[in-house]
Order: C-alpha cells, then sequence, then structure tokens
C-alpha cells in the first residue's frame, strides 16, 4: 500500500547509547606537617611522662638483647619475656646457646611466632659472633643486619639500647605516630625512620625512639586512638580534631 504524500515517515528508534560515566576518585588532601617547634614540644610532653625510658625487652647484657629483639618480630615483648625467662637462664651466650642446640632452643621459644625459623637463626647468629666477632656483639648496623634473623630495625634497637647511639627503630607503632600525628609522614618505614632523624631535636634523639613506641603501644593506638588521654593531642594533626584531613 502507497504511503499518502502528505504523511510523514515514521523512522525507527533506535536505543540512545548512554556515555561511561567518569570515574571520580576521591582526591586525598596533603599530610599536615608539624613544625619543628610543635615536634619539639611533643617530645617535651612524653619526656614528662617517661624522661628515661628502656626497652620493655628483659635482657642481661648486649647478646641476650639481640637474641630478645631478634625474637620480638610479629611478636609481643610481654610473649618474649616470658619464652626468653628460662632461655637466657640456660644460655646468655653465643657459646652457651650453640651448646644448647637447635632442637632445645626451639623448645623454649615455641611459644612464640614462627619459633622454628626463630630458634634456627639464634643458634646461626650465635655461631657467626663466635666466628666473625669472637663473641662480641658490634657496634656497627652493616656488621649487626649480617647476623641472621637480624634486619634494620633490630640493629636499630641494639645500636640505641646496648650502645647508646641515637638510631630510630622504626616499627608499626612509630610508623603510624609519625603519620598520624604530622610529625614526619612517609610512605614506608624507611622514609619514616629518615624524617624523624631529620626533624628530632638532637637533645632527645637518645630517646626518641622510646617515646614515640610507647606512645603508639599504649595512646595511639590503632583501631582507637585514645585521644582523650593523650599528652599532644592540642599538637598532633590526627583527622578527628581536624576536620577534612584524610589520614
Amino acid at each position: 500500500m502507497a504511503t499518502p504524500k502528505n504523511t510523514p515517515d515514521v523512522k525507527s528508534k533506535k536505543p540512545i547509547k548512554k556515555l561511561p560515566k567518569k570515574k571520580t576518585s576521591k582526591k586525598k588532601l596533603p599530610r599536615p606537617k608539624l613544625t619543628r617547634a610543635q615536634i619539639a614540644d611533643i617530645y617535651r610532653h612524653l619526656q614528662t611522662l617517661d624522661p628515661a625510658p628502656r626497652t620493655e625487652l628483659h635482657y642481661s647484657n648486649p647478646y641476650t638483647l639481640v637474641v630478645a629483639v631478634a625474637l620480638s618480630a610479629q611478636a609481643t615483648d610481654v610473649g618474649v619475656n616470658k619464652a626468653t625467662k628460662a632461655l637466657f637462664e640456660a644460655a646468655d651466650t653465643p657459646e652457651k646457646m650453640v651448646a644448647l642446640g637447635e632442637d632445645k632452643v626451639r623448645d623454649y621459644v615455641k611459644t612464640i611466632g614462627l619459633f622454628r625459623t626463630k630458634a634456627k637463626n639464634v643458634i646461626a647468629l650465635s655461631q657467626m659472633l663466635i666466628d666473625d666477632y669472637g663473641s662480641v656483639v658490634p657496634d656497627k648496623r652493616e656488621d649487626l643486619i649480617r647476623l641472621p634473623g637480624v634486619g634494620r630495625k633490630t640493629a636499630n634497637v641494639v645500636l640505641n639500647e646496648a650502645f647508646g647511639q641515637p638510631t630510630m627503630a622504626v616499627d608499626t607503632h612509630i610508623f603510624r605516630v609519625s603519620n598520624r600525628t604530622g610529625m614526619a609522614p612517609g610512605k614506608d618505614v624507611l622514609e619514616v625512620e629518615h624524617n624523624l632523624l631529620r626533624v628530632t631535636p638532637d637533645e632527645f634523639a637518645l630517646h626518641a625512639h622510646h617515646w614515640l613506641i610507647l606512645h603508639g603501644r599504649y595512646t595511639c593506638v590503632a583501631r582507637t586512638p585514645k585521644c582523650y588521654n593523650c599528652a599532644i593531642s592540642h599538637i598532633c594533626k590526627f583527622r578527628p580534631k581536624t576536620p577534612g584531613v584524610d589520614e
């Protein structure tokens, strides 16, 4: 049937293509940084709480300190202290530890995470101390990190605690505190370590890492920081007190 001349053609409707939605990413605001004067003020407040802090690990000499810190990786100081009490009574020198043997060391530390690997490392580092260092714990980082099971953080703890060197042993607590407060933000532990060493005044350098560890362990905790009971809350840049700042 022919279409009347005055009747418009009926065009078929084609599906309208929808343009893909543009992805909108939440832009993070730059993390605020504290001034050097504010950082010094933080250390002064933490100093009043504990003027001369020490590690909470139990040890009797530099050797037992190395062993204790190596055992504390991914474990609590309380748990390590329970295990090392009997261990260090049996062996508090590299020679005694090697004589004890890996199997017996493993029995002493079996309540600690990764105890098999750690027991193996304790024997290996003890033997290396005997063979390469005359059973004396070295006071240089490059020598310490040669020891099996000893990384940069462990070496820094030993250098600070046993030899009085102003090192910064950055663990999860210090990493969190440094980034939260704005003291020394960094994307990894090494960057935070370098930033903290750069901004920490010399007068606080010796005890700085202990103050920050204790603050992170007991006040600036991971999930629910105790801002209501914090000695430095008036200086800290943490988000709950600074709306709009992305933690």
